[in-house]
């Protein structure tokens, strides 16, 4: 769960930037822009939780006291919108994403702990089914999808499944049989790499393959396995990755901590997502051209709702709901492209102000239904101070405020309350 946490707000922080250097961007940016959109996205947190503050003295002085509204929500909403527009307008929409994204299971959370919301088991498996196929379906389809989602797709599902739209099956069987002759041609030196490949060729090129089908080297069986050892193996090495500050910081007290960098239950886990995603859908897919004897984009649909269900080696409701609110914004900007959905200037910036407010509202009322992941966040932002609320005082509103903070008791000087403040416990044993 930790290194869910951590994937979660790795990729909330610091995402632009790994596109950039998966985009290979040039050193010039490196050199002078860089820094300056760091330094441009802390003064974004900066002002966030400062102007926070400011709001909520500025509301306390205004109404003369505090309503169920004001402590959270009131004083979250103006702050939030003036900080996000210091921030970069490249940024705003995954900013936006991301705290809808946290607002929606926030209130989805809320609505449990009031009985009335029902949760549906596995509901993040059949969420992410459901994204998945939409997803897919959109890869598949000419123009359905641009930009860093389809290049993250080629990668996932490989550069087989992207369609031509000028599909000829009898002009790649003959591509793929001029290809497998070449192959046949080659030879190499017989050591143990060589007799590996030589099985593994064998086993690709004698095995069913339809014509419709595009990966010319494998066979439909081949092509499932190494697309599951592929995305098995990244996913492993993600997990490795995220592991290695906390399992460093403990080489020379518990130096046998290492291991569990490389045999631990999570790395498995997402290896196995990926990869049983990548393999259900190329396997579905192959499955679908050898039933109905031609390739279509209506089998995304199928293959990916069926893909979805890999979900459960590695459940996750952070990315199935990033990825829901990843579609709904794919497919707002395509009825924006259609003229079918009418464009609302700075909806990004209204989205995010009203979803970090819901998010604020939470971390003051009822931490219980923020996700951890984000109250950590918080804490370390504000160095704790975020905790240190006199909660106990706001159980009156019914929220079960104080449900997590039990035993504080805070320090308060008796001249600026209205009545005397209830001494911590260790004074009251003096």
């Amino acid at each position: 769960m930790h290194m869910k946490q951590a994937l979660d707000h790795i990729a909330w922080m610091f995402s632009d930037k790994i596109a950039a250097i998966l985009r290979k961007r040039k050193i010039d940016y490196y050199l002078h822009k860089l820094l300056p959109e760091i330094l441009q996205s802390t003064s974004f947190l900066t002002a966030n939780g400062s102007l926070y503050i400011a709001f909520f003295c500025i509301l306390r002085r205004i109404l003369g006291k505090f309503y169920f509204w004001t402590p959270g929500f009131g004083a979250a909403l103006p702050a939030s919108y003036v900080a996000i527009l210091i921030e970069r307008k490249s940024r705003r929409g995954l900013l936006t994403i991301y705290m809808a994204n946290l607002a929606t299971e926030t209130l989805f959370r809320m609505g449990v702990s009031r009985g009335t919301i029902t949760p549906l088991r596995h509901g993040e498996v059949l969420l992410f089914c459901i994204t998945a196929a939409l997803f897919m379906f959109f890869f598949r389809c000419k123009d359905g999808l641009k930009g860093f989602t389809f290049s993250a797709l080629k990668f996932i599902v490989g550069k087989e499944e992207i369609p031509t739209h000028s599909f000829a099956p009898e002009a790649t069987f003959l591509r793929r049989e001029k290809k497998g002759k070449y192959h046949e041609e080659v030879t190499q030196r017989m050591n143990i790499i060589a007799v590996t490949k030589k099985l593994v060729d064998k086993v690709c090129k004698h095995g069913p393959r339809h014509r419709c089908c595009k990966h010319y080297e494998d066979n439909c069986i081949s092509y499932c396995i190494k697309g599951f050892i592929r995305m098995f193996s990244v996913g492993y090495l993600i997990q490795c990755c995220l592991r290695i500050p906390s399992a460093f910081r403990h080489l020379f007290t518990k130096p046998s901590r290492l291991l569990s960098l490389f045999y631990n239950k999570e790395n498995f886990q997402l290896g196995a997502f990926l990869g049983s995603f990548v393999s259900i859908y190329k396997g579905t897919s192959c499955f679908l051209r050898w039933v109905r004897n031609l390739d279509d984009e209506l089998h995304a649909l199928i293959a990916g709702s069926l893909a979805g269900v890999s979900m459960m080696f590695y459940k996750s409701t952070t990315i199935s709901m990033y990825l829901a609110s990843k579609l709904v914004e794919a497919m707002y900007f395509k009825g924006i492209e259609a003229g079918k959905v009418p464009y609302f200037p700075h909806a990004d910036s209204v989205i995010y102000a009203v979803s970090t407010a819901i998010c604020f509202q939470a971390a003051v009322m009822e931490v219980q239904n923020l996700r951890p992941s984000y109250w950590k966040f918080l804490l370390r932002l504000t160095k704790g101070r975020f905790a240190v609320m006199n909660r106990k005082v706001l159980d009156a509103f019914g929220t079960e405020a104080s449900m997590h903070f039990k035993d504080f008791v805070p320090k308060l000087d008796p001249r600026y309350t209205i009545e005397p403040p209830e001494l911590p416990v260790e004074r009251s044993w003096k």
